[in-house]
């Protein structure tokens, strides 16, 4: 404690330099000891310390360095520096008494001091950790499988005005939809078929480039104009020829309008087709199979396709899927699409749309292909990608015609456990999977589901369902679901009704 007091500087101010009571002579400040006293008690501003204070004090301070004692130094500005002797300073603190009554510190208040240096410093209390809630679902996890996801990296109408102001205006022609279908519906509003498209193009020609054209000739196409899209082709080879902007050829342009001339069925090729598809980019082919395809013309798309396999060139595998779907709509085409599912399955390396992997495997189905079914199914899901409900509800299907019941109810649980939500035909597969497996308990449920979920329950779901119960001998139930059948327009079939009048004749 001591120690520490002695860092505070408690020293006797400086004499005043004007003074005239201090006299030289043998180291006294007086010519008697009381006038030393008064001038010590005069010059003291602030009260001295104990005697053991002091003495501490007095310890740590550097000692003096004096030729003798008593002696007075002039510095050169002519103030005075009087350093006095042990001597002096022991009479001088026999004088100061040296007891704690003349100092001005009473013992109360150096016990105050040594207590505010003996206490603790309090420290800051810590706050208590606080565990943060989870995260609320953002919106598009928690979106149905069924429902198609947005589409991603689209500008705002704000940042597309910023930018599309900074392009030039040939730049904004040649790369706006809406300019480019604006001009195909100038083109449809000419007053009489013989006008030409050039009155509507030569406006727009110093700002188109190539490719600019391909999205008119498929809107003229949606219009159903092939002779105006085939107009607009040959104005661009016209360019051509006047070495302008530069827009043909160009397979872009050329394949929308065989696609459209083939849709509408004016490509008209007869024995040349050989010939043309062998000089034909990749692109005009696909673009001509798709055509047909879509007017219905699938002997020509097969035969696209076969003259392609003979020149050991490859298309696009959504051309073989879209053909099989069309071709196993009927009956007639069930052996020309088993013949492609055939072709589909050689092939190393293929890629298909979910939507296209789907509606192949529906057709598998109908054909009783089911293991290429389940082939199709385990290759999606070793791609990375996620089964929608539309593909889980369709292996469920083909499980449940292949008579593979336990294999569909497990095929629910994986679809429960990827939080899958099911939609009506999920519902209608499910519940025929547990009648057909006599799991009529779980039947009952997801019928109860199906109405929580809010959907309305089809004819088949409620004649199933009234079966169920009727095993059970709830002939009350049986009722209550035939007057909800009716209540919504559903008429009940032969069979459940002569299925309810047996209950009651039991009764």
């Amino acid at each position: 404690m001591n120690h520490i007091l002695s860092t505070f500087n408690f020293s006797n101010p400086p004499l005043h330099k004007n003074h005239n009571e201090i006299r030289r002579g043998n180291g006294r400040f007086g010519s008697n000891r009381a006038d030393r006293i008064a001038v010590s008690a005069r010059f003291r501003s602030k009260p001295k310390l104990s005697q053991t204070l002091h003495n501490q004090q007095t310890k740590t301070k550097a000692p003096l360095n004096l030729e003798g004692s008593g002696a007075q130094v002039f510095d050169e500005e002519g103030s005075d520096k009087f350093e006095l002797s042990k001597e002096e300073e022991d009479d001088d603190d026999d004088e100061s008494g040296g007891c704690s009554d003349d100092s001005g510190w009473t013992q109360e208040e150096l016990d105050a001091i040594s207590a505010l240096f003996d206490r603790p410093i309090p420290r800051k209390p810590v706050k208590p950790s606080k565990e943060r809630p989870l995260p609320l679902p953002s919106p598009y996890k928690t979106r149905p499988d069924g429902i198609p996801t947005p589409k991603r990296h689209i500008r705002s109408n704000a940042a597309r005005s910023d930018v599309s102001s900074r392009l030039s205006f040939s730049d904004r022609v040649r790369k706006n939809p809406q300019v480019l279908v604006k001009i195909a519906r100038e083109i449809a509003a000419l007053p009489s078929p013989e006008s030409d498209v050039s009155a509507i193009l030569d406006r727009y020609a110093p700002f188109l480039r190539k490719g600019s054209l391909s999205m008119t000739i498929r809107e003229l196409g949606h219009m159903g104009l092939p002779e105006r899209a085939l107009q607009t082709l040959l104005w661009a080879q016209k360019q051509q020829q006047q070495q302008k902007n530069g827009l043909f050829p160009d397979d872009q342009i050329l394949a929308s309008t065989v696609q459209v001339l083939a849709r509408f069925g004016r490509l008209k090729l007869g024995s040349e087709i050989k010939n043309y598809l062998s000089s034909a980019s990749r692109s005009v082919l696909e673009a001509m199979a798709r055509g047909f395809i879509r007017a219905g013309n699938l002997n020509l798309a097969r035969k696209i396709l076969l003259l392609a396999k003979d020149g050991r060139r490859t298309l696009d595998s959504s051309i073989h899927a879209k053909l099989i779907l069309e071709a196993g709509k009927t009956p007639d085409g069930y052996k020309l699409a088993s013949a492609l599912l055939d072709e589909l399955g050689e092939r190393e390396e293929f890629d298909l749309k979910p939507q296209d992997c789907t509606a192949v495997m529906k057709v598998c189905v109908r054909l009783r292909r089911f293991e290429a079914v389940e082939s199709l199914f385990d290759w999606f899901k070793e791609s990375g990608r996620r089964p929608s409900v539309v593909m889980y509800t369709t292996v469920m299907h083909s499980r449940y015609c292949d008579g593979k019941y336990r294999e569909g109810l497990a095929l629910i649980w994986e679809m429960e456990g990827s939080n899958c939500l099911l939609d009506l035909p999920a519902y209608r597969v499910v519940i025929k999977l547990c009648i057909a497996s006599n799991d009529l308990a779980r039947a009952v449920r997801y019928f109860s589901r199906l109405k929580e979920a809010g959907f309305v329950p089809t004819h088949d779901i409620y004649c199933n369902v009234i079966k169920v119960y009727a095993a059970f001998g709830r002939v009350a139930k049986c009722k209550q679901l035939c007057r909800e059948a009716e209540s919504v327009g559903l008429k009940l079939d032969g069979e459940t009704v002569s299925l309810l009048g047996e209950m009651e004749n039991v009764r």
